[in-house]
C-alpha cells in the first residue's frame, strides 16, 4: 500500500504542492484528477522520487520512502508511464522493453508474455523504431516498458492523452486487467473524466496544489468534479 501523508512540494521558491495525502492500494486505482498546472505531475513525481519533497512523508509498503533516489524506488517495484510518453525514438521497440531490465534480477530480465497479450501490437512492431510509432501505439509500448519491471506500483500520468479513441479504450482494458490480478496498486492521473470514472476505486481531486475532494468511486460527484476539471 502507498500512503502519501500531508506532503508539501516545491519548485525554487514557489509551492507546488500543499498538504496533499491519498492513498494507494493493491487490487484499486486511485486516480488523481485535476485541471493542467494543479499539482498532480508533481504528485506523481514526488512519489517516484524525481522530485524530493519539503515535508510529510512517502510510506510504500511500510517503509519511509521520501528520501530513496528514484532508482531505489524502481528497486521497489515502483514504475511510472510518464506524460508524453518518452520512450527512446532511435531505439527499437524491443530495446525500448529492454530498458526495464535495469531494476529487475538477471534471472527475471526476459519480456513477460503478458505485455503482448495486452498489446498485441508490439509483438509484430518488435524490429520497428520507437519514434515511427503512432502516437498511441507509443503509448502502450511506455506502459509495457513499466511492466517488463514488474511493478507493484504503476503510476500513469495522463495515458490518454493525444490518443485515439480505438486506443484509449484498449488502455482502459488493459489498466482493468492489471487490477483484476490483484497484485498491483494503481495510480492513474487523467483529465479525461469518463475514463477515469469509469476505472477509479477512489479518487482525489486537485486544485492550486491542494486536495480539494476526494473519496471512493461510489462518493463521486460528477458535478462537483466537472467544476474543478473545465477552465
Amino acid at each position: 500500500m502507498l500512503n502519501v501523508e500531508n506532503i508539501d512540494l516545491y519548485y525554487g521558491a514557489a509551492q507546488a504542492l500543499k498538504g496533499v495525502s491519498f492513498n494507494a492500494e493493491v487490487g484499486k486505482v486511485t486516480c488523481l484528477m485535476g485541471r493542467n498546472g494543479v499539482g498532480k505531475t508533481s504528485s506523481l513525481r514526488a512519489v517516484v522520487g524525481q522530485h524530493g519533497i519539503r515535508s510529510g512523508k512517502i510510506i510504500w509498503d511500510g517503509e519511509d520512502i521520501s528520501k530513496l533516489p528514484s532508482h531505489a524506488r524502481a528497486r521497489r517495484g515502483i514504475a511510472i508511464v510518464p506524460q508524453g510518453r518518452e520512450i527512446f525514438p532511435l531505439l527499437s521497440v524491443k530495446e525500448n522493453l529492454e530498458t526495464g531490465y535495469a531494476c529487475v534480477p538477471r534471472k527475471e530480465r526476459h519480456l513477460p508474455e503478458t505485455i503482448f497479450e495486452l498489446f498485441p501490437v508490439l509483438k509484430s512492431m518488435l524490429s520497428r523504431r520507437g519514434g515511427d510509432l503512432s502516437g498511441g501505439q507509443q503509448q502502450q509500448l511506455a506502459i509495457a516498458r513499466a511492466l517488463v519491471t514488474r511493478p507493484k506500483l504503476l503510476v500513469l500520468d495522463e495515458p490518454t492523452e493525444g490518443i485515439q479513441p480505438s486506443i484509449i479504450k484498449d488502455i482502459g482494458r488493459a489498466i482493468e486487467w492489471l487490477r483484476e490480478q490483484g497484485d498491483m496498486a494503481i495510480v492513474l492521473v487523467e483529465q479525461y473524466f469518463e475514463f477515469a470514472r469509469d476505472l477509479a476505486d477512489d479518487f482525489a481531486v486537485l486544485d492550486r496544489g491542494e486536495i480539494v475532494m476526494s473519496g471512493t468511486r461510489a462518493e463521486l460527484n460528477e458535478v462537483e468534479v466537472r467544476k474543478h476539471l473545465t477552465v
